[in-house]
């Protein structure tokens, strides 16, 4: 691999949050029955007229502010022409030559190291219907059409040539997804098919300027899809090119059962699409204060939102990274951090016990029981000493597994922490007494006892007891 260099363009398909479809009034709402988000004008009935969806429009532009692109002043549509089964017209609307967004770009960081990857234009078009294949894609023997996702509005985001790894592809569409959920106009659910992405790749010689034959993966629906099918096609194209064979430029598929890319058809140029300016739909001038309005509607995004926790919440830039991931986590920690203005502490909870039960949950931070102020309603029974760290992570649990108010978990489970020295004295004398090698060990320098003796006070008292007095009334009596 060291003798050639990869490099990897990625057009990102994306759903935009609209109520109706983006020149009718159908439904974009997901599911339903086949065939029933449907209407004359997206199924392309013979005298029906489309008519643009300004709301596309205005989302488009978001979307191209958020990439610091260049929103065009004229911008029209055009009919890409091809047949297809869910293609009802035989042409997909689409924007070919005077795209709504030019010259934009991300900057990504791997490893340590931060790259700026060029985005060419993003264009707005309409989604075709559904293929439900009986089988695999290469093996079907019939395939059945829903037309209900057919006029759906996208954006298509087209990047420059300019990644090259699996990883860097990754973190530019988690990167690309974060940023487009920030802005609302859509959720970005790849499992519902709104976020989608085609994947070129082509090997050239290391050190080499001039780029080798292409070929596309379609329909990556996930981020470890991308990234398989792309360390693949790397792995397949070096064996090519090393026994002294050529790449064929073609469009290719990803079997995620296999983990390989299979062929799918040969690839198409744009002069095969024969695109022509859409005559039922006039071009738009954009107005340059209906720009700046919207531009200046933007939210902050994850980047100054990273930087701002760094610089006001003293957050470590890996805190502040995994924090702005998603706008929603983003928006949980600040909503804690109102009620329970110690940022770090939250932070903690945060990213280590709250992740680690939406990960084995497989639940959402949306779908999250423990609301924000019950949160700090436990950080503060902790600090009243009310219960003990290890006590909270119990509770923590019992919180998000009911979504009940701390205090009345701690009042029901009887998980009051013991801060009575009184009490605490009689169980540390008795462990002293029932222990006298572990005593004896401490005393001659072995600091390792008292952990052993602490641990036996907190087995006795069943966790309750409050840790920072067992460990001083111990060290006393040892003393």
């Amino acid at each position: 691999m060291a003798q050639y260099e990869s490099v990897i363009g990625l057009e990102v398909h994306i759903e935009l949050k609209t109520r109706s479809k983006v020149f009718c009034d159908s439904t974009t709402e997901f599911g339903g029955d086949p065939n029933t988000h449907v209407c004359p004008v997206c199924l392309g009935l013979p005298g029906t007229l489309p008519v643009i969806n300004k709301t596309v429009v205005e989302y488009a532009i978001r979307a191209g502010l958020a990439i610091n692109c260049s929103i065009a002043e004229f911008s029209k549509f055009d009919r890409k022409n091809y047949y297809y089964p869910d293609m009802p017209k035989n042409y997909q609307i689409s924007q070919y030559d005077l795209p709504i967004a030019l010259n934009g770009y991300l900057d990504i960081e791997v490893d340590g190291e931060t790259r700026r990857i060029g985005i060419t234009r993003l264009h707005m078009e309409e989604d075709t219907g559904k293929l439900v294949h009986q089988g695999t894609i290469t093996t079907t023997p019939y395939s059945l059409v829903d037309y209900n996702r057919a006029g759906v509005p996208l954006i298509e985001i087209v990047s420059e040539p300019d990644l090259r790894s699996p990883e860097e592809a990754r973190r530019y569409m988690e990167k690309l997804k974060a940023i487009i959920q920030y802005t609302g106009v859509s959720d970005c659910k790849m499992e519902e098919g709104s976020l989608r992405c085609d994947a070129n790749i082509s090997l050239r010689p290391a050190g080499s300027a001039e780029f080798g034959t292409k070929t596309e993966i379609k329909n990556l629906n996930s981020f470890r899809a991308l990234q398989r099918a792309l360390a693949y096609e790397i792995e397949r194209q070096t064996e090519v090119l090393e026994e002294g064979g050529r790449i064929v430029q073609e469009t290719r598929t990803w079997d995620e059962g296999k983990g390989i890319t299979l062929p799918l058809r040969s690839k198409e140029f744009a002069h095969d699409y024969r695109y022509l300016p859409d005559p039922d739909l006039v071009p738009m001038i954009i107005d340059r204060e209906w720009v700046e309005d919207i531009r200046s509607s933007l939210p902050e995004l994850p980047d100054d939102r990273r930087q701002r926790y760094i610089g006001e919440y003293g957050l470590p830039a890996y805190d502040a990274t995994i924090l702005t991931d998603t706008k929603e986590l983003a928006d949980y920690f600040e909503d804690c951090v109102k009620a329970y203005p110690n940022p770090k502490v939250v932070s903690n909870w945060v990213m280590g016990d709250l992740t680690r039960l939406l990960n084995s949950g497989a639940v959402d931070i949306t779908g999250c029981r423990i609301r924000p102020e019950q949160l700090a309603s436990l950080l503060q029974l902790m600090d009243k000493g009310t219960i003990s760290g290890k006590i909270a992570k119990t509770v923590f649990e019992e919180m998000f597994a009911t979504g009940k108010e701390p205090g009345v978990i701690v009042k029901e489970k009887g998980l009051v922490q013991i801060s009575d020295e009184g009490a605490i004295v009689a169980v540390v004398d008795k462990i002293l007494a029932d222990n006298p090698k572990s005593v004896e060990d401490f005393r001659s320098g072995k600091e390792r006892a008292l952990g052993f003796l602490v641990g036996q006070v907190m087995k006795a008292t069943k966790g309750k007891a409050n840790p920072d007095l067992v460990n001083r009334l111990l060290k006393e009596k040892l003393q």
